[in-house]
């Protein structure tokens, strides 16, 4: 009777944090306006203290992927076309008061952003220090002595920048681990892996959701007001600006300001409703393209199972062979999404369709903020039996719930959770 109610308990709890994680409201985008960037919201550092393990048991390992690190805008055309417009409309006398302002803005983070398209920001380096520094202090033993860490990205350069910052601050910590930098095609086929059939789901020219998102996106994109705010001459308006290109430009710009080092915010020339409706498009894109769209069956999720599969042997390989701190991997938002679908932690497995409905219950930026990662930490009993093994999981550094049975969360019994995951990849 007893361990019932413990199994009804256990999964109440479930249930409970199910429901908070789930929940956005137009309201908390609206007192975190930053937090309509999406994929573009600066890593979050609100997370919760660490449940110390039980008596006995010590941390010998930890399993990790984690996104890159905060960036700049994917190119530097995405910054230049924008600036070009606000150039020609300068000299002409096109721009009101508040363009004028704007253009100065936008000349203004030209000169950190100019050349470096892609690239990781300072702030991007200083997450994954922060992150590495808080691994290495919340589980010290699995870092003591000269353990080996594989460090591996994929072979973009934001994330092998990524890895090394994270692996340059373990090292400052402890000079004597053994840390192994790999940036290869070698190892693409699970930090980086799509299916070809889960990429013509995911199209944007012919997926079976790309006109309904269409729709969507005509219906959630309104560049008037925006458009007659910045530009006074009505003739330039009709003849040079798109305005749907020029708002979406603008929001990209001002969604990535958090990550980077200029203080200029451009937050103002939005209203909250116009930030909050082109966030909710955004946010279905990368559902639609890297979660559990209900219309795909799984197939996107499905594009993870190489990466879960290395995690699970590579865990393997550790527990057999010892002295190996940790497995340290490098990717993208969109490895994360589905690593996380695919492993059901949480809320970020839930599948519908309807675009209007998607925010209420996934929300990007809670998912895969900028370094987004996933740690599975490993506890050995050192007096008891060898394959007494715990294990705990955290989601951008916060403990987190799988469907898998415990009583004693956030610790899982590492041959169910194995279990449990090798028998999904079937």
């Amino acid at each position: 009777m007893m361990e019932l109610k413990q199994i009804l308990l256990c999964s109440l709890m479930w249930l409970c944090c199910v429901s908070l994680g789930a929940q956005t409201t137009k309201e908390e985008m609206f007192s975190t306006i930053e937090k309509t960037g999406g994929v573009y919201w600066a890593y979050p550092l609100d997370f919760a203290p660490q449940t110390k393990a039980p008596k006995g048991y010590k941390p010998f390992y930890v399993s990790h992927y984690g996104r890159h690190g905060s960036r700049y805008l994917i190119a530097d055309r995405d910054y230049k076309w924008l600036i070009d417009l606000f150039e020609e409309a300068h000299r002409e006398g096109a721009l009101s008061e508040l363009g004028e302002d704007t253009y100065r803005r936008l000349l203004k983070v030209w000169e950190e952003a100019e050349g470096h398209g892609g690239d990781l920001t300072p702030l991007g380096v200083r997450q994954h220090r922060g992150i590495a520094e808080r691994m290495y202090a919340s589980f010290p033993e699995a870092f003591k002595g000269s353990p080996a860490i594989s460090a591996r990205s994929t072979v973009v350069l934001r994330c092998a920048m990524s890895m090394v910052a994270f692996g340059d601050r373990l090292k400052e910590l402890n000079p004597a681990l053994r840390i192994s930098y790999e940036a290869s095609p070698k190892y693409m086929d699970y930090l980086n892996y799509h299916t070809d059939e889960s990429n013509r789901f995911t199209s944007s020219q012919d997926g079976p959701w790309a006109e309904e998102y269409r729709k969507f996106e005509e219906a959630h994109t309104q560049p008037d007001r925006l458009i007659a705010s910045l530009f006074q001459d009505r003739n330039f308006i009709l003849k040079r600006v798109n305005p749907k290109e020029t708002m979406w430009g603008l929001y990209w710009v001002a969604s990535d300001m958090q990550n980077a080092e200029t203080e200029v915010s451009f937050y103002d020339i939005f209203e909250p409703q116009e930030l909050f409706d082109l966030w909710q498009c955004i946010n279905y894109r990368f559902y639609v393209g890297n979660a559990n769209h209900a219309d795909g069956k799984g197939i996107v999720v499905a594009n993870a199972k190489s990466l879960l599969q290395n995690i699970l042997d590579s865990a393997d390989e550790a527990i057999r062979k010892g002295g190996i701190a940790a497995t340290l991997r490098f990717g993208h938002d969109g490895n994360v999404i589905p690593l996380v679908a695919l492993m059901q932690i949480e809320d970020c497995n839930v599948a519908v369709s309807n675009p209007s409905e998607v925010y209420k219950v996934w929300s990007d930026f809670k998912i895969v903020p900028m370094a987004a990662n996933v740690q599975i930490v490993f506890f050995r009993n050192e007096k008891g039996n060898a394959d007494d093994i715990l294990v705990k999981i955290l989601h951008n550094e916060n403990e987190v719930h799988i469907p898998v049975q415990t009583d004693m969360f956030p610790f899982y019994k590492w041959s169910d959770v194995e279990s449990y995951y090798r028998n999904l990849l079937k």
